[in-house]
């Protein structure tokens, strides 16, 4: 059952209660993963997390779900990478942010998973659920665990989609013309997102003032 191939449409109720209910799935999932790597000392990336975070997002919605898309994508009028450079750029992507962990500022490390990510559009859909997931896995995990608040900052993100969407657009165009600092405003949207989120818990906590890394470096971006 794939909802999107019966209905072709996401508008669909059916498609909209799975939906839901599949992001629920993947925030417990999300959870424990984080419980998980804080547990046992070993809180980077993996494909098989990657792809784990894919498929209970769009699991019975959309075809492929959990693995990288075996053909080419169009988001809005941007092309992302050719579908089988994109192993190559997953794989180039958890080596550098695990090569970067221990010497990176949590919300640098998070903006350039958020933007990269972006950018690879690994799965056929699912990419902005599995982006904010895998950004607050970054926050969470390097901050020692998951953070107290009702309101997570993968749905600020959503609810703040159109400033998202324009800082992604600063960063692509910054990096483009070679500004070292092309992450700095989607960095600050995250930390005051994760701010926002540690005033909701019932003993509201302030996000330690790190001091600033140098600009993080990126890789080479896909032609």
């Amino acid at each position: 059952m794939i909802l999107y191939e019966l209905f072709g449409t996401e508008q669909h109720p059916a498609y909209q209660d799975l939906s839901i209910d599949n992001l629920n799935r993947q925030y417990d999932f999300l959870r424990s993963a984080i419980n998980a790597a804080v547990a046992i000392q070993r809180p980077m990336l993996s494909d098989a997390l990657i792809k784990a975070l894919n498929a209970h997002a769009i699991s019975c919605l959309h075809v492929k779900a959990g693995e990288y898309r075996p053909c080419a994508v169009q988001v809005g009028q941007i092309m992302p990478p050719d579908h089988y450079r994109v192993p190559e750029l997953m794989a180039d992507f958890i080596n550098f942010i695990n090569f970067h962990w221990l010497n990176s500022n949590v919300f640098a490390l998070a903006a350039y998973t958020l933007w990269r990510f972006n950018v690879i559009h690994p799965f056929i859909n699912g990419n902005g659920r599995t982006a904010r997931a895998l950004c607050y896995y970054v926050i969470c995990a390097k901050s020692g665990g998951l953070l107290p608040g009702d309101t997570a900052v993968p749905e600020l993100i959503r609810r703040n989609r159109a400033e998202y969407v324009t800082l992604l657009r600063v960063a692509d165009l910054g990096f483009q013309s070679g500004d070292p600092n092309y992450l700095f405003q989607l960095q600050e949207f995250l930390k005051r997102l994760t701010e926002e989120q540690l005033q909701t818990a019932e003993e509201p906590e302030a996000v330690v003032d790190v001091p600033p890394d140098p600009p993080l470096l990126a890789l080479p971006a896909p032609s």
